[in-house]
Order: structure tokens, then C-alpha cells, then sequence
């Protein structure tokens, strides 16, 4: 029997979407160049804030947002591609993967910009603390690790359209309204009976969610010197 449950909560679909903003304006901003670039690193810091929130949400979100809760075991993984275990209700084994996989490329991209020195048009705001050394070898990383980020933004890309127009099951709009249309008995297959319930998305959740960005966003913007007191 199918039934809709609210999967993803509103800071974890704010998330989601703000990050897509972060990673596209950082993209148009780097290829137009000159004073385009202080936006870049504008994009880059809200970004690297971002995933500091979503990697504590991670721990401290509602149930589908935990890492504890989507994040695979080896032998879950094995059961679900042998198909002797549900997806589960939020992201599937494989997707969980995808999902880790893409915060840490983004944080490397965004971290290792902060360092960086085009010599021209940008410097970051922690170039100056180290070597000549470190900072070309991590605008190195920079350069390189976009290629990654690049690759497994297409992958995903691809991985939505196969799930929209083959199985006919869309993945895009639970990210927009949270909700999603579900048979727990065949999802929740050889898993546990915890994992299998809605998340929690009230007022309390999304207020604490909003303060704790709000903290992380001021703690970075002081570390880096762009506010004082």
C-alpha cells in the first residue's frame, strides 16, 4: 500500500537548492571574470557554509537527513544491488554515495579557494597566511577537483532524468515540496522499522536549522577576516 510521507525536511530542501544557486552563480561568475570574480568567492564562501550546515544537519536533522539514516553499510549496500533490501524512504544506497561523494568534492572546492591566487584578478582571503608553495599547489587542486565536481553534477543530472523518464518516479519534486509517495512494505524491505517512518519538519526543527546556519555563516565570515570587531 501506497502512502505520502513528508521525506525531506525544509532545511535540507533549502539546502539542496541554495547550493545549486552557490554552484551555478560561482560557474557564470568565474567564466566572465575581472570584478565577476569577488562574487565567485561570495558564492564560495555561502557554499563552504552550506556544507558545513548540511554536514552537521547530517547528524543533528530530521530522520531522512541523517547520515545514520542513508548512509550504507557495505552489506546493505550488497543487499540492495542484489535486490534482497528496499531502497529505503529518503536516498537509496547508491544515491547516499552520491550524496557524500558530492559534499566533499564541494567542500574541497570551495576550501581550496580560499586559498587561491590567479595573480590577476583574485586573491583568497587565506592566501596570505601560507607559502607561495601551498597556494599554487592547492589552485592546482582548485582547477582539477572543478573537473571532478563538473563530472559528478552530470552524473547526477543523469541519474535524475534515468529515474524521471524510465522508472517514472521523480526525485525532484520531494527536494521541492518535501513529500513523497511511497510503498513502505517494498521500500523498507530487510530494513529497520525506525528508518521507515516521516521526518519531523516543524516550526522548532526549521527555526533551529535557520540558527544554526546563521552561526555557522557568522563564525566563517569572522574567520576570514571579513567582518571585525
Amino acid at each position: 500500500m501506497k502512502t505520502t510521507l513528508r521525506v525531506w525536511d525544509l532545511p535540507t530542501r533549502a539546502f539542496h537548492w541554495l547550493l545549486v544557486v552557490c554552484i551555478a552563480g560561482a560557474v557564470v561568475c568565474v567564466n566572465i571574470g575581472g570584478n565577476a570574480m569577488q562574487w565567485h568567492a561570495y558564492f564560495g564562501y555561502s557554499a563552504l557554509t552550506l556544507i558545513a550546515f548540511r554536514v552537521l544537519w547530517g547528524f543533528v536533522g530530521a530522520l531522512h537527513s541523517r547520515f545514520s539514516s542513508f548512509v550504507p553499510s557495505p552489506s546493505r549496500l550488497m543487499a540492495f544491488l542484489k535486490g534482497e533490501a528496499g531502497s529505503g524512504i529518503g536516498h537509496n544506497p547508491l544515491g547516499s554515495l552520491s550524496v557524500l561523494a558530492l559534499l566533499a568534492v564541494v567542500g574541497i572546492q570551495a576550501s581550496t579557494g580560499l586559498f587561491t591566487d590567479d595573480d590577476i584578478a583574485f586573491q583568497g582571503p587565506l592566501a596570505k597566511y601560507v607559502s607561495g608553495e601551498t597556494v599554487s599547489l592547492l589552485s592546482s587542486i582548485h582547477a582539477l577537483n572543478s573537473n571532478l565536481l563538473f563530472g559528478l553534477i552530470g552524473l547526477h543530472l543523469v541519474a535524475i532524468a534515468y529515474y524521471q523518464f524510465v522508472k517514472r518516479d521523480s526525485i525532484v519534486m520531494p527536494m521541492i515540496d518535501g513529500d513523497k509517495v511511497v510503498d513502505i512494505e517494498a521500500l523498507g524491505k530487510g530494513l529497520p522499522n525506525a528508518l521507515l517512518h516521516a521526518s519531523r519538519d516543524g516550526a522548532k526543527q526549521r527555526v533551529f536549522a535557520l540558527l544554526l546556519l546563521c552561526v555557522l555563516a557568522f563564525l566563517l565570515t569572522y574567520a576570514l577576516g571579513l567582518i571585525s570587531f
